[in-house]
């Protein structure tokens, strides 16, 4: 199967990010043909700071590198090097029709969070994320639950392609993350971790120990004393036992167990040491791969490459297909 997701370069990986992507990522990259892009043009969407940009770009090829993506299994590319996404996107948004786009709960939602940037970008970039999509005549993305409606705008996407001018493209297939895909804010655990909330709300993958042990202590938990998985009356705790479930590789029921009894402190404590334990080895990484700056280009140049010669050979059937002059 060939597999495509991508991510921001806006921000530092937290550990949702992590667990609910770049994870699963390093898993499926072993079996499954993979593709994993740099969103950059998506990060337009919001205003970015042109001096800064290029290196949170290449930083973000970095961190994903660190988190275990492998250059010799997958292809890792920016979305800007690849004009053949811009090329198809305008294609695509000449067949979605405005008011599907004005019904994704993702415009709606960033409209209200950007109510003084309300771009153009902010509507159709579903329509840019189906080409990144089928690009690559993709079967298979793995998502979070809040991008399955884009991924259902892609399938319609491509069917209306198919339908109209000849089949070019799979109707890819939404992979979720069974467990752990949405972890939930430190500070507000009714809300997903997000880097673009107050620092204290999320945990960095490559965060120093300080201030694992620091957040992790401040945590919000619920009343009561019970460690107990309740998403709904203990949505504190129980995002905490996510959390330790997915990085100590046991079960919610096995943590419940280990810790039935026990103060909230002794599992926060416990939270912490397993938290430091299992990030050092990624920050550790990151901090070689940032005094490689050479090398790091190079393995990026590859995996452009690769996606660059699957990118024109799907834009030459395109253009064929609908009939656009060729000389």
């Amino acid at each position: 199967m060939r597999i495509f997701s991508g991510i921001q370069p806006t921000g530092q990986l937290h550990i949702g990010n992590y667990l609910g992507a770049t994870q699963n990522w390093t898993e499926l990259q072993n079996n499954h043909d993979s593709f994993f892009m740099i969103a950059d043009l998506h990060a337009l969407t919001a205003l970015q700071d042109p001096k800064e940009f290029s290196k949170t770009t290449l930083s973000k090829f970095i961190e994903l590198l660190s988190v275990g993506l492998n250059p010799e299994k997958c292809a890792i590319f920016v979305q800007s090097h690849i004009k053949e996404h811009t090329e198809l996107a305008w294609i695509f948004n000449t067949l979605t029709p405005l008011g599907e786009l004005e019904r994704m709960t993702q415009f709606k939602d960033k409209s209200a969070k950007n109510v003084k940037n309300i771009n153009a970008g902010l509507l159709t970039y579903p329509v840019l994320q189906a080409a990144d999509i089928l690009l690559y005549k993709t079967q298979g993305v793995p998502v979070g639950k809040d991008q399955i409606q884009h991924i259902e705008l892609a399938r319609n996407i491509a069917k209306k392609f198919n339908s109209m001018y000849g089949k070019i493209f799979p109707e890819p297939e939404a992979l979720l993350v069974k467990e752990g895909a949405k972890i939930m804010s430190l500070t507000e655990p009714a809300r997903k971790m997000s880097k673009s909330d107050s620092p204290e709300s999320s945990i960095g993958v490559f965060e120093e120990a300080g201030s694992i042990q620091k957040k992790i202590r401040s945590a919000v938990t619920d009343t009561g004393k019970e460690i107990k998985y309740d998403a709904k009356k203990k949505p504190g705790i129980s995002n905490l036992l996510t959390i330790y479930s997915l990085f100590s590789d046991e079960s919610l029921a096995q943590a419940e167990k280990r810790f039935k009894g026990k103060e909230y402190s002794v599992f926060k404590k416990s939270l912490v040491d397993l938290l430091i334990k299992k990030l050092a080895p990624l920050r550790k990484k990151k901090e070689e791969l940032d005094s490689r700056e050479l090398y790091v280009k190079e393995i990026l140049h590859q995996g452009e490459e690769r996606a660059r010669s699957i990118a024109k050979a799907t834009m030459e059937e395109v253009r064929e297909k609908i009939g656009l002059l060729r000389l």
